[in-house]
Order: structure tokens, then C-alpha cells, then sequence
């Protein structure tokens, strides 16, 4: 039997390197026609890996090209530092923090660890599913436009069969099948920031993040970049490195996902929230991948900060972005789109025509819908977290970024609907040591601890 580890054959990491490479403007068509010429695929679509084992020599020439990509110079560099002082020095408008602090308080802290919950729930099951999919399963069941849960209930046979659910999240995540929030990645790494922050405080470095992960996250709950800079690691390759090495995915939506905690634990300093989300970021993530990052924790602190609204924390975090990027160019794109169209599926049709070409779970897309979706709901939760996940892509994902600020936003936990909290039943279920059935208020105060050290 062959055993298929998705994310690291390099015979399916060398399709999404050329993907890469014309992504940010590296002239790879020498390689990729040797590529194509030795009976090479492109990359697989949806799944981390192609059936087929891949030969031995075509394993080989896979290494090899990948390495030759590397040396390519790519033109976008230059608008699209990675080094922190690079990022700094091209943003004109880095924030300053407050000169008197607020604290975000527990209540405003557990909305938004309940918010986070709930929309990456909400999204769980329609992952990977093609726009035209998650609009016609909702459809069926008057769930349109999105404004609670999935449900199998009543749906065709035909339809189910054309666009299936998330074979791992159905059986947790439908309306009819929740009991408590379900392990996800998008759970497991904010409690992970957390207990390296209980561990190492605010100053933690990228080599205590990645010590981390080899002590207390089991490499099957990585994916993407995570994955691969994991593998790294166990190669004997030191971060920064370990984000560059054979990893396509260092643009892709990972970092972001991580970058919570670090937004809820600094409110009303959204500098040092990013730049903390920064030396996460760098152990698996390059240029905009690190930006989604900073984004995310910059945005999360203005909003833990409370005085603002959501317009207000989506400006914030751009100021921690380079102007001239493309993660810059996507959330601008993506906040204009929203205020340019009343109605959000046609938000979201202009958003996958101009932005389909990217893989799915690639930051950039990813970006652009949920900024969208923040300023379209203007605030209001359900908007917020609906919107995310009715736009397609990285729906878990999204859902839960999403939930985090709106949950920061509406300041307390009663004031998310009961819809979306009372199904959680304040229990988490992961596999980070120490947190399994933990309650959403108890990591509340547990946050807020860490919020108040210096």
C-alpha cells in the first residue's frame, strides 16, 4: 500500500510552485514546460495530493525544479517585503498606540471567542464546496439568502450527490448534528497562541512558537503551509527558513488564521498586535501571507479596543500593510465591491470573477470576500458571519475571522443571537493539551489574563 501525505509530495507541491511563480510575476516557463514535457501534472485542484504515486524519477526532477524556482527572482518583491523594518518603513501610517489603554474586558473577549466559533461552525460544511454549491444546498432549504445553519434536511438526493458536504464536518457542524463547538484548525490555533503566550509572554520569538508545535500540535492537524514548514522543521531547518523551503503555500490563508489572539490580547495597539502577529507568521509564511497576519491582528485590536466600528478596524489594519501589495489591493478591492452593490451575491459574483484564479484557500480572495463581508454587514453579526461564508472559499475560515471582530464588536456574549451560541453549549472540543471541553468564558478569563501583562 502507498501511503499518500497530502501537502508535501513535491510531485504536487511543484504544480502550485508554478501557480506561484505567475502569481507574483517569476518568469517560470522554462520550468514549467520540462515540467509538462516529463509527464508532470499540474497541481491537484481541491485535495492535498494527486492519486497516483509519481514515479521515482519524476519525484526526483520534481525536487530539483523547486529548487530552481526558488532562485528566480520575482518582481513583486519589491512592493512586497517580508522583513518586519521593509514593512514598516513602506507603511506611511503606522498606528500608534493609545496613550491610554483600554482593556477589552471578558465579556467583549468570550463574544469573541463565541463569534469565532460560530462562524467557523457555520462554514465547517460547505467547505471546498464551489460557490454555485453552497447557494443551491442553502436555497433548497429556504436558507437564502444565509441566515443560520445548514441543514440536510429536506434536500434533494441529486442535489447532495452534485455538491456533497464536507465529509469530515457534516456529521458535526449541520444544523441537525451540532452538540458543542468541533475541533477545527481555526480553534486549535488561537488556543495555541494562547498557551504560548501563558508559556513565553508577548515576547516570544518565531523559535519558541516553532518549539511549540513540535511539543504540543500533532502534524496531522497541520495543512498548507503549516504542513510543510512543520516537515521543515523536522528537517533541521530553522525559521525563518522554514516558510521559504519547497512551500508553495506561503501566500495562503494560514497565518491569518492564527493572528486572533494576538489582536485580542493588545486592544487599542494594533501595532504591537501585528508585529507580534508578525513573528507567528514567519514560521510558515511569506510577503502577503504574512500581511493577512497583521491585517487581521491590527484590525482585532482596534476593535478590542472598542470606540470604532467596523469601517474603522478595517482601515486600521491596512495601515499595517504595504499600500502597493496585492493583500493591500484585494481588502480595498473587496470593502469597494461591498459598498458599490446592495445586494451581496452580486458582492460576491464580481469577487470570484476578478479573483478566481486563485487557489481557494490562497489569502488574497480570501481577503478581499471578507473584507467585504465586514463592510457590507456593516457591524451586525449574522451579517457578518453569513456573508463570510455564503461568498464561498475558505468558508470556515473566513466565517470565524469574521465572527472574531463582529463578536469584539458587539461587546458581550448575549449579544450575539442565541441561534449561534446556545448550540455550542460553552464546550470546545481539540486537541491542543489541556483545552478539550474547555468553555468559551473560561477562556475568556484566561485571555483577558494574558491581555493584562505587560
Amino acid at each position: 500500500m502507498t501511503v499518500r501525505v497530502t501537502w508535501v509530495q513535491p510531485e504536487d507541491l511543484i504544480g502550485h510552485e508554478l501557480r506561484q511563480a505567475a502569481e507574483d510575476g517569476r518568469d517560470a516557463r522554462d520550468i514549467e514546460l520540462r515540467w509538462y514535457a516529463a509527464g508532470g501534472a499540474p497541481a491537484p485542484e481541491r485535495a492535498g495530493a494527486s492519486k497516483p504515486p509519481a514515479p521515482p524519477a519524476l519525484r526526483a526532477l520534481a525536487e530539483r525544479l523547486l529548487d530552481e524556482l526558488a532562485l528566480l527572482d520575482s518582481p513583486s518583491a519589491v512592493d512586497e517585503p517580508t522583513d518586519l523594518a521593509a514593512i514598516r518603513a513602506a507603511c506611511p501610517h503606522w498606528p500608534t498606540p493609545r496613550a491610554d489603554p483600554p482593556s477589552a474586558g471578558r465579556a467583549r473577549l468570550e463574544a469573541a471567542w463565541l463569534g469565532r466559533a460560530a462562524g467557523c461552525l457555520l462554514g465547517k460544511p460547505v467547505e471546498k464546496l464551489p460557490l454555485a454549491g453552497i447557494r443551491a444546498l442553502a436555497r433548497a432549504t429556504g436558507n437564502w439568502p444565509l441566515a443560520t445553519w445548514f441543514t440536510a434536511r429536506g434536500l434533494p438526493a441529486g442535489l447532495t450527490a452534485r455538491y456533497p458536504w464536507n465529509r469530515r464536518s457534516a456529521p458535526t457542524s449541520l444544523a441537525e448534528n451540532i452538540d458543542g463547538m468541533p475541533e477545527d484548525d481555526d480553534l486549535n490555533y488561537p488556543l495555541l497562541t494562547l498557551l504560548l503566550i501563558q508559556r513565553h509572554g508577548p515576547s516570544f520569538s518565531t523559535a519558541d512558537l516553532a518549539r511549540l508545535w513540535l511539543d504540543e500540535l500533532p502534524a496531522g492537524r497541520t495543512f498548507t503551509a503549516e504542513r510543510v514548514a512543520y516537515r521543515n522543521l523536522l528537517d533541521g531547518i530553522e525559521p525563518p527558513g522554514t516558510a521559504r523551503h519547497r512551500n508553495p503555500f506561503r501566500e495562503w490563508i494560514g497565518a491569518q488564521i492564527r493572528a486572533d489572539v494576538h489582536g485580542w490580547t493588545h486592544p487599542g495597539d494594533p501595532a504591537a498586535a501585528a508585529q507580534q502577529a508578525y513573528r507567528d507568521a514567519v514560521l510558515t509564511h511569506t510577503g502577503n501571507g504574512v500581511y493577512g497576519a497583521m491585517f487581521t491582528a491590527a484590525a482585532l485590536a482596534e476593535a478590542a479596543g472598542g470606540g470604532t466600528d467596523v469601517h474603522g478596524c478595517l482601515a486600521t489594519g491596512l495601515r499595517v500593510v504595504p499600500p502597493r501589495s496585492r493583500f493591500a489591493h484585494a481588502v480595498r478591492t473587496g470593502i469597494d465591491t461591498a459598498r458599490g452593490e446592495r445586494d451581496f451575491d452580486a458582492v460576491a459574483d464580481r469577487l470570484h470573477a476578478g479573483l478566481g484564479a486563485y487557489h481557494w484557500v490562497h489569502v488574497l480572495p480570501n481577503a478581499a470576500l471578507l473584507a467585504a463581508a465586514l463592510t457590507h454587514a456593516d457591524g451586525d453579526f449574522s451579517g457578518s458571519i453569513c456573508r463570510a461564508v455564503s461568498g464561498g472559499w475558505d468558508t470556515d475560515s473566513n466565517g470565524a475571522t469574521a465572527g472574531s471582530l463582529a463578536g469584539l464588536l458587539a461587546g458581550r456574549p448575549d449579544a450575539l443571537p442565541d441561534r449561534w451560541t446556545t448550540p455550542l453549549k460553552n464546550r470546545l472540543a481539540t486537541s491542543v493539551p489541556g483545552f478539550d471541553s474547555i468553555g468559551f468564558d473560561a477562556l475568556a478569563e484566561l485571555t483577558y489574563q494574558e491581555a493584562l501583562r505587560p
